[in-house]
């Protein structure tokens, strides 16, 4: 069983973890260690067994905040799906009408088109 040394609020520890979970264990002694070193900066020296309650405390109001948001989402998400189940099946195809240019109209746009650039033409013809 690996023996591994973490630092909470500058305080040194030796913890003992399974095979292969040295860095989730690392992971979570580093959270810990940011709450410790917050409150050892807010409220200076304090006794180890206060900090590290303190600590774990605040990780556990902030982990209880996410569980919170994660239960909204989840609701959201099924909501979403059931919207999804009660929608149509691929069977139903919506027909959208799109206008179509009458072809005079075409042709007068063209013709616009073509004395724009010719005028653009003669103007850059002038300038030059």
């Amino acid at each position: 069983m690996p023996q591994v040394e973490i630092t909470i609020g500058g305080r040194n520890f030796e913890v003992a973890c399974q095979d292969g979970e040295e860095q989730f264990l690392m992971t979570a002694a580093a959270m810990l260690d940011v709450e410790a070193s917050s409150l050892s900066t807010q409220v200076g020296r304090m006794p180890e067994s206060r900090m590290l309650l303190m600590a774990g405390l605040l990780l556990a109001d902030r982990t209880a905040g996410l569980e919170d948001k994660v239960r909204e989402a989840e609701g959201r998400l099924a909501q979403a799906q059931a919207q999804l189940e009660q929608a149509p099946t691929q069977g139903t195809v919506e027909r959208v009408e799109v206008p179509v240019m009458p072809t005079e109209v075409n042709e007068t746009m063209s013709g616009i088109a073509a004395r724009v650039e010719a005028m653009a033409d003669e103007v850059e013809g002038r300038a030059s």
